[in-house]
């Protein structure tokens, strides 16, 4: 049915066609330019494809995949997994209510921490769909109800975090006789060192629960938890040296541009060749992924995971309403006592093609409900902002919006939506062949002053291409790239500010300032290099700093300053401007 002859929208119209495109040419099937490339043939789209380009036997599979795909037209609609209520006859009337046996923690859960409570109980059946299990936790006024999860041979797990210090009871419920009307004490104790709980919204940017300043430093590796052990473990020693506070992952694998390994564990048990189990999950996936989110924490970053993405060859993108409430309930269960998480209910919404507006609603419905500690919560475009003014969204998480000006926007992003904005992907420091992924060192610094002068947070990407296809942006593995050292520049100097964060002030029309009004104010040049700038100071007096953002250097005008000021620059890119308060205003 399909040859060289057949277009591409032809093929990716056709449910076995699309299949094997999202195999065989992922960076294509999957990307943003589908629709440019509908008119194209696929005998022109193969030379577009380094590994069919250059490998004539690997051509000749996708052809002759392509060539077995049978005439679907006319197919009745995708039918897709049922709901499954749980059985309220799991267990007999002889099963004594509440015979589970019980372990909780013997010693105090540090303040912050995850409190696990594990109930060994009942494994025939399917647990995952079979039993439902939650409980009800009180200390003092601090009333919820938190969801369990079946974790596996018979072990079931509530887990919350330890929100604050003393006592706290619970009580279980459960359609399984043996695991209903249990009861217990937990004790939490004070917070271990560096730990500050949940990051929230404060105001127009960040801190976490404690009150400290939080700062998203933020990078990008997608698919780096799906990645061999190996590779993991270097891109964690990276992490350990790096200035990052936030890190961009995904839950489920990517396919896409250098993303066509397989992992060796998916979230449901089966493979791409046997298809998955979407009635059970597999433990052990998500018990990686769970210590890789605390290797995270270790190292005081946040795990922004993202839900569901577009970039998929095994349907996962396309689960149906069922499935996807069951993964999400499943996920924000094992995950929500994790500190450290927040929640992206995708990557590109808009490419994601079986879901609607209605889909997202009810997904971040279905958050709400199983996270009640609250983590932040976003959705991440493509070319169209989804509408940030939702109640359930906290904060802007946007993509470039155009080839050069993105950042530029940040300060009406935040008079528009009242919300902090995050920028996690406004293109890729590297040299790879598509435009989002070969930036310049400087540039990607450039767009990261840019954001933080106008009041957001400009995150990074890594793509330089090498001979084992480990990209930092999907793969992580080391860095080699020059904006990193720059960022934890940057973050340092808006660490300074008073609050430690930087407001859009009053700016030129050539130069954004911002900082804090009348008493630390700065004021970026970007690609402009003039030799003076002639600067109005606040009332009072200033000491006057010249700051090279790419050099990392500041040097102080002498002396105290005030009124109208020649600052003297040297003619270089990427310069700017520092004004510090010194004693009380007039």
């Amino acid at each position: 049915m399909f040859d060289r002859s057949s277009t591409f929208g032809a093929a990716l119209d056709d449910t076995g066609a699309r299949a094997v495109l999202e195999t065989f040419l992922p960076g294509i099937a999957a990307s943003p330019m589908a629709g440019q490339f509908r008119d194209a043939r696929l005998g022109q789209l193969v030379g577009l494809t380094p590994a069919l380009r250059e490998d004539a036997a690997e051509q000749e599979r996708f052809w002759a995949a392509l060539a077995e795909v049978p005439d679907d037209a006319g197919a009745p609609p995708r039918e897709y997994s049922p709901a499954i209520a749980p059985d309220p006859a799991y267990e007999g009337d002889d099963i004594p209510r509440g015979s589970a046996r019980l372990t909780v923690p013997v010693d105090a859960v540090p303040r912050w921490g995850a409190v696990e409570l594990r109930f060994d109980g009942p494994s025939h059946g399917n647990p995952f769909v079979d039993v439902e299990l939650f409980a009800v936790v009180t200390s003092g006024e601090r009333r919820f109800e938190i969801g369990g999860f079946y974790d596996g041979d018979g072990v079931y797990l509530i887990r919350f975090l330890a929100e604050s210090e003393g006592e706290w009871a619970f009580e279980t419920a459960s359609t399984a006789r043996s695991l209903d009307g249990i009861t217990g004490t937990v004790r939490v104790g004070p917070a271990a060192s560096g730990a500050h709980g949940p990051v929230r919204v404060d105001g127009l940017h960040f801190a976490y629960a404690d009150g400290t300043r939080h700062r998203p430093v933020g990078t990008t590796a997608y698919a780096w938890t799906h990645q061999p052990e190996e590779l993991q473990d270097r891109t964690l020693a990276t992490l350990a040296d790096g200035p990052f506070t936030k890190m961009r992952m995904c839950l489920f694998p990517k396919s896409y541009l250098y993303n066509t390994n397989e992992p060796e564990r998916f979230p449901f048990p089966g493979s791409l060749a046997d298809g998955f189990d979407l009635e059970r999950f597999d433990p052990e996936s998500f018990r990686g992924l769970e210590r890789r989110i605390a290797d995270l924490g270790a190292l005081g970053i946040e795990a922004d995971l993202i839900l569901f993405h577009a970039y998929d060859r095994w349907g996962f993108a396309d689960l149906g309403p069922a499935v996807d409430e069951r993964v999400v309930r499943y996920t924000v269960r094992r995950l929500a006592a994790s500190a450290n998480v927040w929640w992206a209910l995708a990557n590109e919404y808009d490419l994601v093609w079986a879901k609607t507006t209605a889909d997202w609603e009810r997904i971040a419905q279905i958050i709400e409900e199983e996270d009640p500690h609250g983590h932040l919560r976003s959705i991440h475009n493509c070319h169209g902002f989804y509408d940030h003014s939702r109640p359930w969204i906290t904060h802007v998480s946007a993509q470039r919006i155009d080839v050069y000006r993105t950042a530029e926007n940040t300060d009406a992003w935040r008079t528009e939506f009242a919300k902090p904005v995050v920028i996690d992907e406004i293109g890729y420091e590297g040299d790879i062949d598509q435009g989002w992924g070969n930036l310049t060192g400087e540039e990607l610094v450039r767009r990261c002053w840019e954001g933080a002068a106008r009041g957001g947070y400009v995150g990074h990407g890594e793509t330089y291409l090498n001979d084992r296809e480990e990209l930092w942006w999907s793969k992580g593995g080391v860095l080699i790239g020059s904006s990193p050292s720059r960022m934890a520049f940057l973050d340092r100097i808006v660490a300074e500010a008073p609050g430690g964060v930087l407001d859009p002030l009053p700016s030129d029309w050539d130069v954004p300032w911002g900082g804090v009004a009348g008493e630390y104010v700065i004021g970026y040049f970007g690609f402009n290099r003039p030799s003076f700038r002639n600067v109005v100071l606040p009332d009072g007096d200033f000491e006057i700093d010249v700051i090279d953002t790419w050099n990392r250097t500041v040097d102080p005008v002498p002396g105290v300053h005030r009124g109208t000021v020649r600052v003297e620059l040297p003619a270089r890119q990427y310069m700017a401007v520092r004004l510090r308060r010194v004693g009380p205003a007039d």
